[in-house]
């Protein structure tokens, strides 16, 4: 037990150092350009999406990225697909160019031949950005652990769990036992298992591949990315709106027990209820991981700000239980996601819940 406690602290301890060597080459860059040190700036640019995933910055000044694919369409041009390298520091290709600043920032837009952005005619961008390499990289880990995992099925049975069945079974059944059948009934779990395992799984993929400040894919701020979030909650409001049944209907334009003259009151309540709680779900998944990352990276930035080594050893300490809050939190977040959407689920099938 000692030996995992001490592989664990260890395994800390080096991702760690890996996110302050990290970023102590983006400062020395700085430094060396002659520019002050901006710590919000840098966080920002670190949290924030992008077309290219920065791995790190030689002593030259030299950047070593994985420049991701640019995908554009436009009605003058058409289709354009080409390596966002051809963008980076400012360059123009093609008549496109990724604004470093302004309202436009991080966006790539159409300039003319004077180099002025031409607003009426923005490109609809379809480019593989971080974010979106990150959702493809959590999706296809989560096909392989679960093809795996019917793999192991298939050889052993369900008599008792070998390997990777041990590892995602009590996950699974949990989910199942403690989520769904409490929240929606023997009768109605099933038919929403899938989606409470996918949204489970993938938010918590996402979340653990975001706290490795590793080369790609893992680093990605994915599900701090609003954007992510919004689409999320998005499915458990379309779902819970499709599968409301009568009684559901009737309580929001036709609440029973209520006057007649209190409806156009209650009806607009009701309404705004139905669209608060997927925002809930939206808002608390995306500024709980987007705070957990802010501040792991304002406790590594205070070595810059004082400029000194000797506060590296308390920045440290407070950096690595940050991360171990961080990892309780990743996991906690992907449960109450999908807590409160079995939840809000069972709210829209209430007479097949209480039967």
């Amino acid at each position: 037990m000692k030996t995992r406690n001490f592989i664990g602290f260890f395994v800390f301890l080096l991702l760690t150092g890996m996110t302050i060597s990290t970023f102590g080459q983006e400062v020395d860059k700085k430094e060396g350009s002659e520019e002050k040190f901006n710590a919000s700036t840098f966080i920002l640019e670190h949290i924030a999406d992008s077309h290219e995933w920065h791995i790190l910055t030689k002593k030259n000044g030299e950047s070593v990225a994985l420049y991701l694919p640019v995908i554009l369409y436009s009605k003058e041009k058409g289709l354009d697909v080409f390596s966002s390298k051809k963008l980076a520091h400012g360059n123009e290709y093609k008549g496109y160019r990724l604004e470093e600043e302004g309202e436009l920032k991080g966006k790539i837009v159409t300039v003319n031949e004077a180099g002025i952005v031409d607003e009426e005619k923005l490109p609809l961008d379809f480019s593989i950005t971080k974010t979106v390499f990150g959702m493809m990289s959590a999706a296809i880990i989560g096909l392989l652990l679960f093809l795996s995992l019917a793999r192991s099925y298939r050889k052993t049975g369900i008599s008792y769990p070998q390997g990777i069945q041990s590892f995602l079974e009590p996950v699974i059944l949990f989910i199942r036992d403690d989520i769904a059948i409490p929240n929606l009934g023997e009768k109605n779990y099933a038919r929403f298992m899938p989606y409470l395992l996918t949204a489970f799984f993938f938010i918590i993929i996402n979340n653990l591949m975001g706290l490795i400040p590793s080369p790609p894919p893992f680093g990605a701020n994915v599900t701090g990315n609003i954007a992510v979030t919004l689409v999320l909650a998005l499915c458990t409001f379309f779902i819970t709106q499709f599968s409301g049944n009568k009684a559901y209907w009737r309580d929001i334009f036709a609440a029973p027990g209520v006057p007649v003259w209190l409806l156009p009151i209650m009806i607009p309540v009701e309404i705004i209820g139905m669209f608060s709680k997927p925002f809930a779900l939206m808002i608390r998944l995306f500024a709980n991981i987007t705070a957990g990352h802010i501040i792991v990276l304002s406790l590594v930035c205070l070595i810059f700000i004082f400029d000194s080594l000797a506060i590296a050893p308390v920045s440290i300490f407070f950096v690595i239980f940050m991360d171990c809050l961080e990892l309780l939190v990743a996991f906690l977040q992907a449960y109450i996601f999908t807590l409160l959407s079995a939840l809000f689920i069972s709210l829209a099938i209430p007479e097949e819940h209480h039967q």
